[in-house]
């Protein structure tokens, strides 16, 4: 008996063990492509051939950006669509150029930690917990060269506080961390009866909504 439960046991900790270990990447990289000629088949997607990978697969160069959207900021993104070989690498990152009084407003990542460094300018940053009594603000004034996290899944904001630009660079801990822009998707959403669902949410006149 005792011989039979330590086999069991043991068989129990080299399956656990082995699932953790295959969590993670079993190969160098796996640039992502979509011709199944020339790819791959590794861990249950199409990568590219490792000898037809070239420097450029790994790159994408960050141009400043043009300010032009009514909330005052531009993000770009540096994802796996921009770069390939982050293609199961669990990470991406977004630059994020803020016009004077420019925010990012409140949005959430579902996939993702964010870690935010403020390049140049003044930000007040913030992200709101999940509490189901009180949801609780953290909020923070950063300056340039400070760095602030945002966890996975929480609604967050960036509000550029100073006169001038102000620009900062965002880590995410996915290669697609997502994003669900509250106010946006809130009222671009339509289905059937939701102008009544917004103004007894809200509590506000339905004609602000329609």
């Amino acid at each position: 008996m005792k011989s039979t439960y330590l086999f069991f046991t043991t068989f129990l900790a080299m399956t656990s063990f082995a699932f953790a270990l295959d969590l993670s990447p079993l190969q160098d990289f796996c640039v992502a492509t979509n011709d199944i000629k020339t790819g791959v088949l590794v861990n249950g997607q199409y990568c590219k051939d490792p000898k037809l990978v070239t420097a450029d697969d790994f790159f994408f160069s960050v141009k400043e950006g043009v300010v032009s959207s009514p909330v005052g900021t531009q993000v770009t993104l540096v994802t796996v669509n921009e770069i390939l070989g982050l293609n199961t690498l669990g990470v991406s990152l977004a630059r994020i150029d803020f016009a004077p009084k420019g925010i990012n407003p409140p949005h959430t990542h579902p996939r993702a930690t964010e870690i935010l460094m403020v390049l140049d300018g003044t930000l007040n940053v913030g992200f709101y917990t999940s509490n189901q009594e009180s949801s609780t603000p953290i909020t923070k004034d950063l300056n340039k060269g400070d760095v602030f996290v945002f966890p996975i899944g929480l609604i967050h904001f960036e509000h550029n506080t100073g006169d001038g630009n102000a620009v900062a660079i965002s880590g995410f801990s996915s290669q697609n961390p997502g994003i669900i822009r509250i106010i946006k998707d809130t009222f671009e959403f339509n289905p059937k009866n939701y102008s009544e669902l917004l103004t007894k949410a809200f509590q506000m006149d339905n004609n602000i909504h329609t």
